[in-house]
């Protein structure tokens, strides 16, 4: 994770400025679920007026299905220090304000009862509310105050900790439900406004933009799609709304990215597009299915692009098609650039990645790739994601590498065979076979294109790697100037263009400094 995310948290507070930890599991109701009558406008917002002076009709319309959500549990002895990468310690001074100047002396004890403060938001008349899974993960008991100060006991109807979503349920007829707007239509620069209960102060109000759409790699959750914006967001927003200037829901507040904790213009919410899909779901049938192609996915950078001969970097490049799954049976082969997906256009692995969980197990669904630059098509019937994967671990370098059985003619690249003592060294899985790299220097091309020992080269140039052996063979028979490797890596796979240097080809020489 690089430096710059190391900052992201979760935007609910409590006594322990944080959220519960994720091995506490929300207590799904089990009674039958009406589905809820939601009201939904999809029509983009109109881009040609003039600013306007004021937002107090909009606030007037939203605020009132905006709620705050309290939730406790009772803690343990173990839960109380450092339970959750989130954790924030009340003692910091930045939080004497809101917890007193004895931080010590407020931390609850052991068997008390810890609270956690967010938002959330009305969807229904009948009472179906819309949160942040962190907001309520663990809790013992939640309550809903909703605007005018009436409060509600409420039940986790499901809760999805990959997109961090959430659904309440109150007992009560008539509530004051937002409209729904469709987050895939809005556009950077759009205004939006965001409601919540910041630090526990009351309801208030912030404006800004939408800085960027469809935001992910952030490490936050398993499927991202974010709208970011610089709408202020603190902490106990988590849950809120972000609605545009009609004041339709366009995202659940979610996250922010922070030095120090505070608002410093770079939220992020939930599209409303996605979180309804999951709210769906978890209300008809209490938990989210995802449809599984069973293949694993890298993005396409413009090297890769003008290697495969494509002429922008849309796309998915398959780089590897797990036996038995709906793209092994239909023929799905690594080094696929998935460019269309049910008719509509891949722009990206993430995107393909996203529409893929988003469509229900056992639906017909079509592909299109580009392979060896010709358009193949693929009739797929998605399976269901599996609900535990297994996952190989880490690369470990625990000692010094083995001794190189054979050197490679990739510039400081050497490579030995698969055995126990490597498979053991390197955190190999059995069901791996190629060519282990025992060294790369430091100085080479293919160090700087990622290539480290422990790796394994499964391909080159499309043609399988057996053992050591044959990635010389392969890798000197090759003539270009730079060659394409299908490499294994901490447990994933991924394609690596190498710039080759010839024997015959003279080398640059570094100038003196």
């Amino acid at each position: 994770m690089s430096k710059a995310f190391r900052n992201l948290t979760f935007i609910g507070v409590g006594t322990l400025l944080g959220v519960f930890g994720a091995q506490f599991l929300p207590s799904y109701a089990k009674d039958e679920r009406t589905p809820p009558k939601i009201a939904v406008d999809d029509t983009p917002v109109p881009r040609d007026q003039k600013f306007t002076t004021s937002f107090a009709p909009v606030i007037k319309k939203a605020a009132p299905s905006v709620v705050n959500i309290f939730a406790s549990r009772t803690l343990k002895e173990r839960e109380m220090r450092g339970a959750h990468p989130f954790f924030f310690d009340p003692r910091d001074p930045r939080f004497r304000d809101f917890f007193g100047e004895n931080g010590d002396d407020e931390l609850p004890a052991p068997n008390q009862k810890a609270q956690a403060l967010g938002s959330g938001v009305i969807v229904s008349e009948d009472g179906y509310i819309l949160t942040c899974n962190h907001v309520i993960e663990g809790a013992d008991e939640i309550k809903v105050e909703i605007n005018g100060g009436k409060e509600y006991t409420a039940k986790v109807i499901g809760a999805d900790p990959p997109t961090d979503t959430a659904v309440l349920k109150v007992e009560a007829t008539g509530l004051p439900a937002i409209t729904l707007a469709n987050s895939d239509k809005l556009e950077v620069g759009d205004v939006v406004l965001a409601i919540g209960n910041p630090f526990g102060i009351g309801q208030t109000v912030t404006m800004g933009i939408v800085s960027a759409t469809g935001r992910g790699e952030l490490g936050i959750m398993a499927y991202e799609d974010f709208i970011q914006t610089d709408a202020s967001i603190n902490m106990g927003n988590s849950g809120g709304a972000l609605v545009d200037a009609q004041g339709r829901l366009v995202g659940v507040n979610s996250a922010i990215m922070s030095r120090t904790g505070g608002n410093q213009g770079v939220g992020f919410a939930i599209p409303i597009s996605m979180a309804r899909v999951v709210m769906e779901r978890l209300i008809s049938d209490g938990r989210v299915t995802r449809g599984y192609l069973g293949v694993h996915l890298q993005p396409l950078n413009a090297e890769l692009a003008t290697r495969l001969g494509v002429k922008d970097q849309s796309g998915a490049l398959i780089t590897e098609v797990v036996e038995g799954t709906p793209g092994a049976e239909a023929g799905m082969k690594p080094g696929d650039l998935v460019t269309e997906y049910n008719g509509r256009k891949v722009t990206d692995y993430r995107q393909l990645r996203l529409m893929v969980s988003q469509t229900k197990p056992n639906t017909k669904t079509t592909f299109k790739v580009l392979r060896d630059g010709k358009t193949k098509s693929f009739n797929v019937t998605l399976a269901e994601l599996p609900t535990e994967r297994t996952l190989s671990g880490f690369l470990r370098r625990g000692g010094e590498p083995s001794a190189p059985e054979q050197e490679e003619t990739l510039e400081g690249v050497e490579v030995g065979d698969l055995d126990g003592r490597s498979r053991r060294q390197f955190g190999i899985p059995g069901h791996v076979r190629g060519a282990v790299v025992t060294s790369v220097e430091p100085n080479s091309s293919a160090f700087t294109k990622g290539l480290r020992p422990g790796d394994v080269i499964l391909e080159i140039e499309k043609k399988p790697v057996g053992n050591a052996d044959e990635a010389v063979e392969l890798s000197q028979e090759f003539k270009g100037n730079e060659v394409l490797l299908r490499v294994w890596s901490r447990g994933s796979t991924k394609y690596v263009l190498v710039p080759v240097h010839r024997n015959d080809e003279p080398k640059e020489q570094e100038q003196e400094k």
